[in-house]
This record gives C-alpha cells, structure tokens and sequence, in this order.
C-alpha cells in the first residue's frame, strides 16, 4: 500500500500525541510512504515550536530531527513540479484550504497514493472530494 502522509499526520510518528499509535501502525502496513518536499521543514518548525514553549528538551529536539534524516531515507519525496502547482492552485479555487494544505493534497492527488493521511479536518473533506481514499488521524 503506498500511502501519503501529511506533516500533521506524519509528525504523531515522532511526537506522542493522540494519533500516533495509527499513524505507526500504518507506517508499519505501508509498502511505501510518500511525502510533500514540505513536510520536513513544517516538522522541524513544529518540533522547534515545542522546544520554544518547553515541550520538548533540545536534547530531545537533536535526537528527533536526526531519527527524521535518518529515516527520510526510506520515503519517497513528491516535489514541487508545474504540474503539482497547477494541482494545488486547482484546489485552492475548489476548496478552503491553506496554501501548505494544498500543497500537501496537490502533490497526493499527483502520485495518486493508495491512502491519504491526515489530522486536518478540511484537508481530509478536499482530499475526499476529490476522489482521494482519506484517513483521519
């Protein structure tokens, strides 16, 4: 199963929060996972977030975003291509969504994965209409 993870999804792989087990268990199942070139550095804004309200220690912090690169490896990376652009600015007439958000479904509905995953209610809608077999997490 190829499924397409975004960073709100994508990031319950590394920070404990409600979500995560689903989300490793489905990483677990998947034959490949696919990603937005965006979603490592949303990540590593988010995990620099926490460290800033005290969430998260920087020693944690370091040893995350290295388990991060060091797993980044084994995920397929969907870039930014005119045809993605067109995609995400399609979506971004057709449905309320953010422009990050659009960019995540934008690059989904070009590698056409087996499941789309997400905790981000209007993106899992947008992802649904547009004909996307979605997963709230």
């Amino acid at each position: 199963m190829r499924v397409f993870l975004d960073t709100s999804a994508f990031v319950k792989r590394y920070i404990e929060e409600p979500g995560t087990d689903k989300v490793v268990e489905i990483c677990i199942e998947a034959d490949s996972l696919v990603l937005c070139v965006i979603c490592l550095p949303e990540m590593i804004s988010t995990l620099n977030r926490l460290v800033r309200e005290n969430r998260l220690s920087v020693d944690d912090y370091q040893k995350t975003r290295d388990l991060i690169l060091s797993e980044m490896e084994d995920v397929e990376i969907c870039y930014v291509t005119p045809h993605v652009v067109t995609q995400t600015m399609r979506c971004l007439e057709t449905h309320a969504l953010r422009a990050m958000d659009a960019l995540h479904l934008g690059c989904a509905l070009m590698v056409k994965p087996d499941l789309f995953v997400s905790s981000d209610h209007r993106q899992l809608e947008a992802a649904r209409r547009e004909g996307l077999k979605v997963m709230e997490v």
